[in-house]
């Protein structure tokens, strides 16, 4: 005799199909293509899980890189006078007061500068 999957294999499906709900065509009804879409959807998320830290690495760096240019320092000058005053504040941190907080920004460029040339 058969064993028919039942109520495992349709808990299964919905879950799967659950997942699937915002997928286009034929991807989010049936379940073959959905659990491969699904499938691919997951990989693509750890991946970009990942990428996501680079890529915000590199635009915090281009905005203080901007706004310290616009003080006449560069961004490798700039970091490495900050890093000899002992000045320990993050990227992310240095982006944000390049855009919301230019006067503090202008005090840590004037450092970093004082820092260099002594």
């Amino acid at each position: 005799m058969r064993v028919r999957g039942g109520i495992v294999t349709r808990r299964r499906h919905k879950k799967i199909l659950k997942m699937a709900s915002g997928h286009r065509g034929s991807l989010h009804t049936l379940f073959r293509p959905a659990k491969e879409s699904v499938f691919k959807a997951l990989k693509y998320a750890t991946m970009h899980r990942r990428t996501k830290k680079r890529d915000f690495r590199r635009l915090w760096i281009a905005r203080i890189n901007a706004a310290a240019r616009a003080e006449g320092l560069r961004y490798n000058e700039f970091m490495n006078g900050l890093k000899k005053s002992g000045i320990e504040l993050n990227r992310k941190i240095l982006s944000e007061m390049a855009i919301h907080d230019p006067q503090a920004f202008k005090q840590l460029v004037s450092t970093a500068k004082q820092q260099l040339a002594a």
